[in-house]
């Protein structure tokens, strides 16, 4: 978009808002109190904002019960906002961050500063965004600074103010010199309820007439819808199903959750061994012993013949008998020499 382009739909921009929208007076508060404050008026309205804040004010007795308390805690109190979880988040993070470099809950020493010494420590704050900077720049500071929520970088990038570029880097260069110092903070928050309305809904008729009469040729640029949700998988064919259920039926038994599920179960398993029990005398009784016959030899069959013992060769030492040893002494006798 060339410059005049760019000028010629700032002032449009200008001129629309003021016609559909009123400027919200934002209240007085400290250096530290206007940083968490934007932190819960970023793409939300401003009563709302307002509602939550002073909620949040009531609930708690300081900032640091503030900062220890839980994100989800935070967020219940923050309801009615665009994204409270969100907010809270940024919310307990600047204060976490605040408390650790300083060890106090106060910021109106950035008041004496350099605005751009001021502005660089208020960078440095964990939780803190460009819009939550230049909101505190413009209403405690002194600075000409307008605060653009994401929301309303999308809305910019529609109306061709601002490339895909500049709002991921949330910047849009010369907008501080198209809108003079002294119309700065009604236009910011114009810009900021409009940005409200356009996250709310991004797709409404309302808005999209309203971007449409201020710049014609945004409707090229509208956002599409998201595609439809991926259909559900079909239900299972019936042998699959059928498949699933005997594989369910072969897993083993989980075990018992409580005790009296426990004691159920052995009850069960006492009856179960009983009844095998009963069956098995049962099928005992029923079966009578049955008698060995002996298994009768065949008739043809010849009687089994005993085996020859082999008789031993060695001689067999008699006895000499005693008529024999006086015969043998007689004739010792008869040949004595003589």
């Amino acid at each position: 978009m060339s410059a005049s382009k760019r000028a010629d739909t700032l002032a449009s921009l200008q001129k629309i808002l003021h016609k559909h929208y009123k400027p919200h007076k934002n209240s007085e508060r400290p250096v530290l109190e206007q940083l968490l404050f934007a932190c819960c008026l970023e793409d939300s309205k401003p009563d709302a904002a307002e509602e939550a804040f002073a909620r949040l004010e009531e609930s708690f007795f300081d900032w640091n019960e503030v900062r220890v308390t839980t994100v989800r805690e935070l967020s219940e109190l923050l309801r009615g906002l665009r994204d409270p979880e969100r907010a809270a988040t940024a919310l307990k993070q600047t204060l976490h961050s605040v408390y650790e470099t300083i060890y106090d809950f106060n910021l109106d020493g950035l008041q004496k500063l350099n605005l751009g010494v001021a502005v660089k420590q208020l960078e440095q704050y964990r939780g803190t965004t460009p819009f939550s900077v230049a909101f505190v720049v413009q209403n405690s500071l002194g600075g000409h600074a307008i605060p653009v929520s994401r929301s309303a970088f999308e809305t910019m990038v529609i109306l061709g103010l601002a490339s895909e570029k500049d709002a991921a880097t949330q910047s849009v260069s010369g907008l501080e010199r198209a809108v003079p110092k002294n119309k700065g903070v009604e236009f910011a928050s114009l810009l900021q309820q409009f940005a409200a309305d356009y996250a709310a809904s991004p797709f409404g008729t309302n808005i999209r007439n309203l971007l449409l009469e201020i710049e014609p040729t945004a409707k090229d640029r509208f956002p599409k819808r998201g595609a439809k949700k991926a259909e559900e998988p079909s239900a299972a064919p019936p042998e699959a199903a059928d498949d699933a259920k005997k594989k369910a039926a072969g897993k083993a038994p989980t075990k018992p959750t409580t005790k009296q599920d426990a004691k159920s179960e052995k009850k069960e398993v006492a009856k179960k061994e009983v009844k095998k029990d009963d069956k098995s005398k049962a099928a005992a009784k029923s079966e009578k012993p049955v008698k060995k016959v002996p298994k009768k030899k065949p008739a043809d069959a010849a009687p089994d013949k005993k085996k020859p013992t082999k008789k031993s060769t060695k001689p067999i030492a008699k006895k000499a008998s005693p008529t024999a040893k006086k015969s043998a002494s007689k004739q010792l006798a008869r040949r004595k020499p003589r």
